[in-house]
């Protein structure tokens, strides 16, 4: 086969990456690398992130080498939190992918869209892995640009009937309202006591640095994916929950370090062998959920790989389509 380098650079804008990869796409590719990683095929590089000292962003790299993929690469980004009042997402990040065989760059993605695809998948994979197969109600904690995406993932994973939500600015709730009642979903807005007494699926994604779900306000049998949870000091859960819970994330070293977990090992709550990554159960490995009354909780906290693999696939795609921009290599 042809190096990919020898077809020159393919440059996938947001657009284009809207149109040519659904959400189906971005499940398999996430699930697939989830399990490379599982079986040690497939390598996430060390995380660099950092506050900027400008715009109160936060910028940095992440990357990684899918062996069993070919996927080579890193996406370089992060998060602008005045993005919103100038009509951008706050999260902004390209992806950048290289030839393994060669090392040239092949493909420039745009990471916003992929962004928040990929995310959405990783939490839509850990729901049907993990998830009681019962489950009707979903909670979804957060009501961001990202809430959407994962919801409407959710929603493929499990038969639910009701959506109950939380926002800690409630006047963002109506937009994920229309996107459950989009769905044929009943919607309701409460409290996130009566959300943890009311949803057998939790999905957080916020940018919180306090906890805003308490352990004792979760049921048994329900499965929690903290999704938002992705630099050091930021939380978005009771680290007693973690205690409660078996715990999956989808690489245990960015888990004890930048996600969730952070905050039960630093108090001793649990230990780095307590966490299992989600791609065992992906393997068969790992049984999952072992009982109907088990707390399952998949830490999120959005590995390299990720974003690699559905960038690859939206460049694969915008190549075969004649799709985005093409640049030789000179």
């Amino acid at each position: 086969m042809d190096s990919q380098a020898t077809q020159g650079i393919v440059i996938v804008p947001e657009a284009i990456c809207e149109e040519v990869i659904t959400r189906a796409d971005a499940f398999d590719a996430v699930e697939q690398v989830f399990a490379a990683m599982a079986r040690g095929d497939a390598c996430n590089f060390p995380v660099v992130r950092e506050a900027i000292g400008h715009a109160d962003a936060l910028y940095g790299f992440k990357g990684g080498f899918d062996k069993s993929g070919l996927t080579l690469g890193l996406k370089a980004g992060g998060y602008w939190p005045g993005n919103m009042a100038k009509g951008l997402t706050n999260h902004q990040s390209t992806v950048c992918l290289f030839d393994p065989d060669t090392g040239q760059l092949s493909a420039l993605v745009g990471g916003n869209y992929l962004t928040a695809l990929r995310t959405a998948a990783a939490s839509s994979v850990s729901i049907a892995y993990l998830a009681r197969k019962d489950s009707r109600v979903l909670g979804m904690v957060g009501a961001g640009h990202q809430s959407a995406f994962q919801l409407r993932a959710a929603a493929e994973q499990r038969s639910f009937q009701k959506v109950v939500a939380w926002n800690p600015h409630p006047e963002m709730l109506p937009r994920l309202q229309a996107v459950a009642e989009e769905l044929g979903l009943a919607f309701e807005a409460v409290s996130p006591e009566e959300l943890g007494a009311q949803a057998d699926v939790i999905i957080t994604i916020t940018s919180a640095f306090e906890p805003l779900l308490m352990a004792g306000w979760i049921r048994p049998g329900t499965h929690v994916a903290c999704m938002g949870t992705d630099t050091r000091g930021k939380q978005e859960v009771d680290p007693a929950l973690l205690a409660r819970a078996t715990v999956f994330a989808d690489e245990i070293a960015q888990s004890v370090s930048i996600g969730e977990a952070q905050h039960a090992i630093s108090r001793g709550l649990i230990a780095e062998g307590d966490i299992t990554p989600i791609g065992a159960v992906i393997e068969g490995t790992h049984p999952g959920r072992r009982s109907p009354e088990e707390i399952t909780l998949f830490d999120g906290t959005g590995v390299g790989l990720q974003d690699l693999a559905v960038a690859a696939v939206a460049a694969r795609i915008a190549r075969a389509r004649g799709l985005g921009a093409a640049v030789s290599l000179g």
